[in-house]
């Protein structure tokens, strides 16, 4: 949730889910924070960069400790950044149709071991595609803010930009147009919903599966 109106400026995590730092997904990016800025919201861009990941391994330690056990610099970097931003906009180039695999590794564990801190702050997704699989991979990350009470921030059209090498993003004029449009939800989101109250529970979680 966005925090209480005390005049300081709202802030939005953007994550660069590519291993190259200035590609189109950085492009995308980079145009939603223009707009954030001209809207009043602090922005910080992290990108994961292009070393191996460490997966989940389903130790479900976190749960007890609250973080990982796999205490990397990626992770960390982004785990602090989630407990100080106000929202999160999380871009990734398409392969084979979904999102980096590297992203989604630090993804999984970063949404699993501190999705309390994830709770209630707008989140939204862009990617970057040469030419399809854009909506499979928008679903792919969609998901990680459907599953944690995150209010989805919508656009004009599903947030895509289309280019293949650095800079093509450039050229996609409705794609550009579409993350002004995006920054400018995130930023009315934010606004308008600072200082609100956060829902509460009203019902104990219930966890099933298909065997009992």
């Amino acid at each position: 949730m966005a925090k209480a109106d005390n005049g300081m400026r709202p802030k939005v995590l953007l994550v660069n889910g590519s291993p190259h730092r200035r590609g189109n997904t950085f492009t995308a990016l980079s145009e939603v924070a223009k707009t954030l800025d001209a809207e009043g919201v602090d922005i910080e861009i992290v990108h994961i960069g292009n070393r191996p990941v460490q997966g989940c391994i389903g130790c479900y330690r976190c749960k007890e400790k609250g973080i990982c056990v796999f205490q990397d610099e990626t992770y960390l970097t982004l785990r602090n950044g989630l407990a100080e931003a106000d929202g999160i906009v999380i871009g990734s180039p398409v392969y084979f149709g979904g999102p980096s695999g590297s992203l989604c590794a630090l993804l999984d564990r970063l949404f699993y071991s501190s999705g309390s801190l994830a709770q209630y702050k707008p989140a939204a997704s862009v990617v970057a595609c040469r030419r399809g699989g854009a909506t499979a991979a928008f679903d792919r990350l969609n998901k990680y803010f459907t599953i944690l009470n995150m209010p989805v921030v919508p656009s004009q059209y599903w947030n895509s930009v289309h280019g293949r090498n650095p800079g093509e993003a450039l050229q996609d004029a409705e794609g550009l147009q579409t993350m002004r449009t995006l920054a400018h939800n995130m930023a009315w989101m934010l606004f308008n919903l600072r200082g609100g109250a956060i829902p509460s529970e009203t019902e104990d979680r219930i966890h099933t599966n298909f065997i009992r």
